[in-house]
């Protein structure tokens, strides 16, 4: 055998919890309630909206679009965040369309983060950030949502330390990347706090990563407050956004960033080299849906804001199925998953596989009571895995006879284990 060496960018690198886990559903059959995409029906006229690309007359739908995003599709993105963010969105400039928010966030690191830099990012972590900050060249710095109290029952309950994030700030720091709705937490920062973070990085000339690909999650008594739009953020963040998750149509994989062009320019650089171009059909049939919610907004039929409305009350009757089974949840404000506290129960998992207790317990959860969630150790740095093992992650944009599936096997055995 040839002894080709990998690139150092990816050493030390191993599978990520979802390849692991994610066989682990599939070849267990168990209900999936680990990996975040819905497992109802896509809205009917974004479906429509594909069929009818498809079938079009037009020859050019079947052949490559623009490389920084189909023009239909572009125009479309910036009059809607245009109303967003109260500002002038320049649709040829300002925007780019990846291959899912994944895409966006990788051109981000390859584009600005370069060996040296340091990024900070806010725990628990959608799990790609680290790597790719390393793939950069760059050193992550690691700041957790901390509980206020032991008995934490909502994400509103999870909060920086000011003086902790002020002295992460450094002449190194790069960026900061802020999930907002987080994944896998579920919280939605306040005005407050994103003035906290905005006010560093004015003040240490730091870029601001805002992944709000939940943007359109957000439940009652919440609001979507967007970073670019504080006063003076508009110049230095790059927001990420996502047309699976907007339309719940995950497979799709298209995303997009918005950003003044001195941002955008270097993620078109790295685009412009690595994809080229995007699907034109799909870029199409997005441009096609947006046009006609954006139509709808502020009526009812608004998938934009329907969806959350039904997301509410999954949430609610995930939450209540979880409190059945003497499990505790953290109730979401955003977002479409559930941290729940598993730190209490005695359960024997020390022969399912290697690491940390919470992934284990997910193993032996999937292997024996047929039900699959995510261990939430995978979503902190090293340093702090210890806040995460307490938890695993439920996804509830499900149908609800899934979610009672689910909940019947682990109340059989809850049963069982006090019989």
């Amino acid at each position: 055998m040839a002894d080709i060496k990998p690139a150092e960018r990816i050493s030390g690198m191993g599978p990520s919890v979802w390849v692991e886990f994610t066989k682990l559903a599939s070849d267990t059959k168990a209900i999936n309630l680990g990996q975040g995409f819905p497992d109802f029906a896509a809205p009917e006229h974004v479906v429509k909206g594909l069929s009818d690309v498809l079938q079009s007359s037009n020859p050019l739908t079947h052949q490559y679009t623009r490389g920084f995003g189909h023009p239909r599709l572009v125009n479309a993105i910036a009059a809607l965040y245009s109303k967003h963010m109260s500002h002038d969105i320049n649709p040829m400039n300002e925007v780019l369309v990846s291959v899912g928010a994944y895409g966006s966030l990788f051109y981000i690191f390859m584009g600005l983060v370069s060996p040296g830099d340091e990024v900070i990012i806010i725990e628990p972590f959608f799990d790609c950030y680290e790597p790719m900050t390393r793939m950069a060249g760059g050193t992550p710095r690691f700041i957790a949502l901390k509980p206020k109290n032991e008995n934490v029952t909502s994400t509103k309950d999870f909060v920086l330390d000011p003086e902790e994030l002020a002295g992460m700030f450094n002449e190194k720091t790069k960026a900061i990347i802020v999930n907002n709705p987080n994944n896998p937490l579920g919280k939605v920062f306040n005005r407050e706090e994103l003035e906290m973070i905005a006010n560093l990085c004015k003040k240490h000339n730091v870029l601001c990563i805002s992944d709000e690909v939940y943007e359109y999650m957000v439940y009652e008594g919440q609001k979507q407050i967007r970073m670019a739009t504080l006063p003076d953020m508009w110049e230095r963040t790059i927001t990420v956004c996502s047309a699976g998750k907007i339309f719940s149509v995950t497979g799709w994989k298209l995303g997009w960033a918005i950003a003044p062009n001195h941002l955008l320019n270097s993620l078109m650089m790295v685009h412009q080299n690595c994809v080229y171009t995007c699907s034109t059909v799909l870029q199409e049939a997005v441009a096609v849906s947006l046009e006609k919610e954006m139509a709808l907004l502020g009526k009812p039929e608004c998938y934009l804001t329907s969806l959350a409305e039904e997301l509410n009350g999954k949430r609610d009757k995930m939450a209540d199925l979880l409190r059945d089974i003497n499990l505790t949840p953290i109730i979401p404000d955003g977002g479409y998953f559930i941290m729940t506290d598993i730190s209490h129960l005695d359960v024997d998992v020390e022969k399912y596989g290697e690491g940390r207790k919470d992934f284990k317990f997910v193993r032996w959860m999937t292997k024996e009571l047929g039900v699959a969630t995510i261990p939430c150790s995978a979503f902190y740095g090293e340093e702090h895995k210890a806040l995460g093992e307490r938890y695993i992650r439920f996804c509830f944009i499900k149908e609800n006879s899934t979610m009672e599936k689910a909940a019947e096997r682990l109340k059989k055995w809850t049963e069982e284990r006090h019989a």
